[in-house]
């Protein structure tokens, strides 16, 4: 018997009396292992590529976007940029976490064609995000007041309020696109998204020229939601009409408290994750400002930092591609392609690091050339941009981890080492070598580097231990309890008891 072959590639329907069973031993790689990687790097590369387009499409925009608060004056930037900076934090932080528990869910349940569950995910996550932007909300209307309170200039907070003020349509916008996107990701399905976001990305510029010049800031603000908007409908479309072309029809609607459980389970953990992360850079902008040189400093990490979006979109399809190939197979009760799958992807993270910092170490000239002209800003930008190399290189795998634990519905992992990594070490680290030993924005990106590898240390090591077999069978168990009987074939009376009890 062949390695592959302890692991069931086209498992038998499951029986509600008894669980689905996986030998639980270790995963061994093929003899043709060449021929394997090859295979699953082509299968990585349909899911990912599509992604890193869409990706650099959401940050053309948000480039776009910044270009035309800047011809508006540097009030309307500052005002504008605080703005998105707090709406990022609030609101679009959360949104994108609480949706991260669709990624193990809906990419199990495809797996496991459990096309039930897959649905009603969807529609318990959009109505989950739409419930989350009331409070959110409530923020943003406020946020003149909070920003003043903890410090901000009263001209740029109101100029903050009056960005948010027209940006609220974008909140329930989100909650839709969001769910739409990971529902498609979760099939490995994304050209449709990717040209849905380039078609959106097009009329971007149009809609932001002529709401620019009629109104303002609130103009530029509304051009966001609308284009995100546009995205809603093709996808919804595209959704829409995939749905009604299936034979099978199922249901949508028959939500249980135990799907519910299942969701609310995995959204705290996968928000918490998204959020620790997200916060932690702007914090580390904020520290910036206490720096002596706090203007250049500021305005250093800022571009330095704009570079490093352009690199986490790659990181983000990545890690998404992770999931999906990872959560797929362990939902088809394929153990062994899930695990081959999930060390091809961190090989493939291992080589996009060091292509991402020899980018980062190449453009580090004339990346600043591009936003000014000031030669201390210059100087600063060249030598923080290389510290920024050495973190790319544990960036790209740390993300493809994050994808991995993901993909086994255990995102609090990623809560563990974002705490030990981002808060006790990276944060207190880089205040004592910026103030203490006054090494300044160099000091503060030294602490965020032994966070970062910190972070990767502790996900590599909750990664060897996985054991995969039991990872499989731990889902088949769940989509055995999710599944009601007449949907595999079996007599309503047949029960399903777990061998251990529940």
């Amino acid at each position: 018997m062949s390695a592959i072959s302890k692991f069931p590639e086209n498992p038998t329907p499951r029986s509600l009396s008894t669980p689905t069973t996986t030998l639980a031993l270790t995963p061994k790689w093929p003899t043709n292992i060449k021929q394997m990687i090859s295979m699953e790097l082509r299968t990585q590369g349909r899911i990912c590529v599509p992604l890193v387009a869409m990706n650099l499409t959401w940050f053309a925009k948000l480039s776009i976007t910044m270009a035309f608060l800047g011809r508006l004056g540097d009030l309307q930037l500052a005002g504008g940029a605080l703005g998105l900076t707090f709406a990022n934090v609030t609101g679009f932080s959360v949104l994108n976490g609480l949706c991260g528990a669709m990624e193990p869910i809906c990419g199990q349940a495809y797996g496991a064609k459990n096309y039930n569950l897959l649905h009603k995910t969807l529609v318990m996550a959009t109505f989950l995000l739409i419930l989350t932007t009331i409070p959110v909300a409530f923020l943003w209307l406020n946020v003149d007041k909070i920003l003043i309170h903890f410090g901000q200039q009263p001209d740029i907070s109101i100029v903050a309020k009056k960005y948010l003020l027209y940006l609220l349509p974008d909140l329930v916008i989100t909650s839709f696109l969001c769910p739409l996107k990971a529902y498609l990701t979760s099939q490995s399905i994304t050209v449709p998204i990717m040209f849905s976001s380039a078609f959106a990305l097009a009329l971007h510029i149009p809609t932001s020229i002529l709401l620019s010049r009629s109104k303002g800031i609130e103009g530029v603000s509304m051009a966001v939601w609308l284009t995100d908007l546009l995205v809603v409908i093709m996808l919804g479309l595209y959704v829409l009409v995939m749905e009604r072309r299936k034979r099978d029809k199922w249901g949508w609607w028959d939500h249980r408290l135990v799907d519910w459980i299942q969701l609310l389970r995995l959204c705290g953990p996968c928000c918490l994750t998204t959020c620790l992360e997200w916060w932690c850079y702007e914090i580390l902008v904020l520290l910036t400002g206490h720096l002596p040189d706090a203007k250049q400093a500021v305005a250093v990490v800022a571009l330095v930092l704009n570079f490093d979006f352009l690199l986490f979109s790659v990181m983000l399809s990545l890690a998404t591609c992770a999931s999906t190939r990872v959560s797929n197979e362990l939902g088809a009760n394929r153990a062994s392609p899930a695990y081959k799958s999930a060390y091809v992807s961190l090989a493939v993270s291992i080589v996009s690091g060091c292509i991402g910092a020899s980018v980062t170490v190449a453009a580090r000239g004339p990346w600043g050339s591009l936003f000014s002209h000031d030669k201390g800003i210059l100087k600063g930008i060249k030598k923080m941009m290389l510290l920024m190399a050495l973190l790319e290189l544990v960036n790209f795998p740390l993300a493809v981890c994050g994808g991995i634990v993901r993909g086994t519905a255990r995102p609090w992992l990623g809560i563990y080492a974002n705490l030990c990594g981002f808060y006790l070490l990276a944060l207190p680290l880089g205040i004592v070598l910026a103030f203490r030993i006054r090494l300044g924005l160099a000091g503060l990106l030294l602490g965020f580097l032994a966070g970062v590898t910190l972070c990767l240390f502790l996900l590599l090591i909750f990664i060897l231990r996985i054991d995969w077999a039991n990872e499989a069978n731990k889902v088949q168990i769940v989509h055995a309890c999710s599944t009601t009987p007449h949907e595999v074939g079996y007599p309503i009376s047949v029960g399903f008891v777990d061998s251990s009890g529940v």
